[in-house]
């Protein structure tokens, strides 16, 4: 009863956290793999996606019912990412991500710095007239993100809303409601394989969403009333939290090595 109490309100609290900047897994996955420690991981990975496509399903529900986005342009991001996400899904087991962290790493170090000194990036909502040229930019930048969070995953809604602000020129608010939609195709590609594979605990996966709901209610709710600037350093925490996190988990695979 208290693991199960533990996982919902970290669910929560992913959830909050998700729903405005992405990056709920940095708290659900670390949650699961410390409270069910002799469970598989693909079984642990798969209860995690479980409860956060929910949580996503009502965060994008939300975003769209107080934000417009364009869907000329996000159709063709997500149905790509749909598709990729199963081709990096496929393909994880032959590609080795010790190469992967350390540029995902100096991506993310890159981003950062550029959000940070460019103070009005992301405060104006100037988008980018959408012609065949912006779609087919979307279908290929939606297609690469999918592919890397069916690789590898850490990160991807930084990248999604970093992408979306620079290359398409919306604001934080209305790229975090589009990379929701983006992060939904997603969810659905990855749980085609882990639900008929078997790998998910129904019995915390089905708490741990209702709570993964109730949090990406809320966490929808301050960013839309908190608007551009307030998912601007939000966006800027996160991406901290998983430079520290990557950096962390590259030195112990070094330290490791060298020893």
């Amino acid at each position: 009863m208290l693991t199960l109490l533990s996982l919902c309100l970290f669910s929560f609290l992913a959830g909050l956290i998700d729903a405005a900047v992405g990056g709920g897994g940095l708290i659900q996955i670390p949650a699961l793999f410390t409270t069910l420690p002799r469970e598989v991981p693909a079984t642990l990975l798969g209860t995690n996606k479980f409860a956060s496509a929910w949580g996503t399903l009502f965060a994008t529900r939300s975003y769209l019912a107080r934000v417009k986005v364009d869907w000329a342009l996000i159709l063709p991001a997500a149905a790509s990412a749909l598709v990729m996400a199963f081709a990096g899904a496929a393909v994880v087991s032959k590609v080795p991500t010790g190469w992967i962290r350390p540029f995902v790493l100096c991506t993310l170090i890159v981003i950062a710095v550029y959000t940070f000194r460019r103070k009005d990036f992301g405060s104006l909502h100037k988008p980018v007239v959408v012609g065949r040229r912006q779609q087919a930019l979307a279908l290929l930048l939606g297609g690469g993100i999918g592919f890397y969070d069916g690789l590898f995953g850490p990160g991807t809604g930084s990248f999604l809303i970093f992408l979306f602000v620079r290359v398409f020129g919306l604001d934080f608010l209305h790229a975090s409601a589009s990379a929701k939609v983006v992060n939904l195709a997603t969810n659905i590609a990855a749980l085609s394989f882990f639900v008929p594979a078997g790998r998910v605990l129904y019995g915390y996966a089905a708490m741990m969403a209702c709570c993964n709901i109730a949090g990406s209610m809320v966490g929808t709710r301050l960013a839309v009333k908190g608007g551009a600037r307030l998912i601007r350093w939000l966006f800027l925490c996160l991406t901290i939290v998983l430079i520290v996190k990557l950096a962390h988990d590259q030195w112990s695979l070094w330290a490791a090595a060298s020893a």
